[in-house]
């Protein structure tokens, strides 16, 4: 979750470091630091309590110049944000580390290494890195050859990136369970924790896999897998746009992302649907004899991505006629479940780097399934590399840690799954048609239902004052109702629980006052009439409510309960539709409250931690 910088060339690297911790200070902005060495082993390190921008002030304070060096921004496990727990990391003058993940076993190394005679300054794990180096560099003649020693010694995950002051040449770069990515450069090569990072310099990346450790020079990039064997890894062009980490005319990411659900939506449809049938090679190029053969499905994915996976439920049960189950990641990892016959493994994640659901597919492929699939938005990515399928969301970089757009695309590659497996079941050619003809009116009803956005600015002054409230849906509304509380309390930090409508009464109610406010979606469905009794059941009880209802649901304002209109549509797309004006709330309110909206407390994005 924190995030990783590193550059090998010639040129003074220290506003390279700086503008790619910008672009992914999302990932963590407790602290920041750098650290460079110039050609003369001048090592020079600066670090910062808080966000980048303390760092960048400090460096140009008092400027740092050399060719080779290291950056991190952090999102804290061990040890409290401070700067002395900020990264770079050093063992004495020399050896200085910067890193991402969780070292399980750094309670015996920090023993073994005291024992040895190593002082240790920070309470953070990644100090065990550097001082290992150091003492396995009394063993071996190079700084890969140390690291190489150092990282076999390790338990848990790592993205490590280390640095000799004494050689200014080379950086060494390590793998397991953490994402890094290598850039390509013309006599430069630069290191990061996310391709984003690095788009102003290069545009040329390799992902490292598993195991991997490579040694970086200005000339060169050599990589060896776990076992030191040379190997070579595909240098690919990135298709992301080089502005993706600039927020334009919004005042924040979020809004900005918001706002961009029309154009990704389009842009995850464009070319695969065609005459009333989704194109199945939208989820590979063996996708159609795979899918043709799916009898269960079994979803897993985590916070956001969890809550589109419990929609889909709805769905492919509903419609395609097939069972699918849906578990929390960390849940499923650490549970004896069973396989169902033909049963495909779906995973969800906008990064594909979520540490908990990368591990599921691992343990899944153990388990026998039927194959696997992964809907991710980040090509080359590790869900990506290591699933059987890939549909490829297209959503374009999600920079605010609140998932907006990513939730709705996802929510439309599921729902073209519907509509791929389903034709081989339940859905018959017509059942198809109208899903197609449903994705295909989606972005111009997103359109329409952002248009709501004063009235919900307007609706959200109530909430000023307020520090709970309740959500409630029913249906495949249910899990959207949850997706809206975990926005409220992600960004407003007001504690909201969501519920479904038909459990009010089996205990929620007790909670009913004027001081809750109540949330509710209400679509014009089959399951409308019963929604209305709960309203009424919490209006009885003195409770205020807020109702995003249909334009045909026939609800009405008064003293009790605002009602804002969502334009009318196919229930099919219509959890998707009811998405956006929950993300609108959440996102006023959070102006209301004076939070920061982008980077809320003790949250970062991009899991890549257990």
């Amino acid at each position: 979750m924190c995030g990783i910088v590193g550059a090998v060339a010639q040129r003074d690297v220290a506003e390279i470091l700086l503008e790619g911790l910008r672009r992914l200070e999302y990932r963590g902005y407790d602290s920041a630091g750098l650290a460079v060495t110039d050609e003369n082993g001048t090592l020079s390190r600066v670090r910062r309590l808080g966000k980048v921008q303390e760092l960048a002030d400090a460096v140009h304070a008092n400027p740092v110049s050399g060719g080779t060096g290291i950056a991190h921004t952090r999102w804290a496990t061990h040890g409290e944000p401070s700067e002395i727990n900020a990264h770079p990391h050093m063992s004495g003058e020399n050896i200085a580390v910067v890193h991402n993940g969780i070292i399980e076993n750094h309670e015996a190394l920090r023993e073994m290494l005291r024992e040895k005679g190593y002082v240790f300054t920070s309470q953070t794990d990644t100090e065990v890195i550097c001082h290992l180096v150091d003492l396995e560099l009394t063993n071996h003649t190079s700084l890969l050859a140390a690291v190489q020693a150092a990282v076999k010694q390790l338990e848990g995950a790592y993205g490590t990136v280390v640095m000799d002051r004494r050689d200014a040449s080379r950086v060494i770069v390590a793998r397991s369970g953490s994402p890094l990515v290598i850039g390509f450069g013309m006599g430069e090569h630069f290191i990061a924790s996310d391709q984003l990072a690095l788009l102003p310099v290069t545009r040329r990346f390799a992902f490292l896999e598993e195991g991997d450790v490579a040694e970086v020079t200005r000339f060169d990039v050599n990589i060896f897998d776990r076992d030191g064997h040379p190997v070579e890894r595909e240098v690919k062009e990135s298709e992301v746009s080089h502005d993706a980490g600039d927020k334009g005319q919004y005042r924040h990411y979020m809004l900005k992302e918001v706002y961009e659900q029309p154009i990704a939506i389009q842009r995850t449809l464009e070319g695969r649907l065609h005459n009333g049938q989704v194109i199945s090679s939208a989820f590979g190029d063996n996708a159609e004899e795979l899918l043709k053969n799916v009898k269960h499905i079994q979803i897993i994915a985590c916070g956001t991505s969890y809550h589109a996976g419990l929609v889909a439920r709805y769905w492919f049960e509903q419609w395609a006629g097939i069972s699918c189950n849906v578990e929390i990641a960390s849940e499923f990892r650490y549970r004896r479940s069973h396989v169902f016959e033909n049963s495909l493994l779906v995973t969800l994640s906008q990064s594909g780097e979520t540490a908990d659901t990368l591990a599921a597919l691992r343990l899944a492929k153990e388990m026998g399934y039927m194959a696997s699939l992964t809907i991710c938005n980040v090509p080359g990515s590790s869900l990506v590399r290591e699933s059987d399928m890939a549909y490829m969301m297209k959503a374009g970089a999600e920079i605010g840690v609140a998932s907006t757009k990513a939730f709705t695309v996802q929510l439309a590659g599921l729902l073209m799954l519907v509509g791929a497996v389903g034709r081989h079941n339940a859905l018959d050619a017509a059942g198809e048609a109208r899903l197609v003809s449903a994705l295909q009116s989606l972005p111009a009803k997103v359109e329409q239902t952002l248009t709501m956005a004063e009235s919900i600015e307007a609706l959200a002054e109530d909430f000023a004052d307020k520090q709970h409230a309740l959500f409630l849906g029913r249906g495949e509304q249910s899990p959207i109702a949850m997706e809206g509380a975990l926005k409220l309390k992600e960004i407003s930090y007001i504690h909201a629980e969501a519920y479904a409508a038909g459990e009010l009464k089996h205990g929620p109610l007790a909670l009913i006052d004027a001081d809750m406010p109540v949330i509710v979606v209400a679509p014009n469905n089959e399951l409308l009439e019963k929604l209305k009794s709960n309203v009424e059941e919490v209006r009885a009880r003195g409770g205020l409510m807020y109702v995003f209802a249909d334009t045909k649901a026939n609800f009405a304002s008064d003293d009790t309960m605002k009602v804002l209109n969502v334009p009318h549509c196919d229930e099919f797309i219509a959890p998707i539709l009811y998405t956006l004006p929950l993300q609108l709330l959440s996102y006023y309110v959070a102006l209301i409250k004076g939070t920061d909206v982008d980077q809320p407390r003790n949250l970062a994005k991009s899991v890549t931690v257990e």
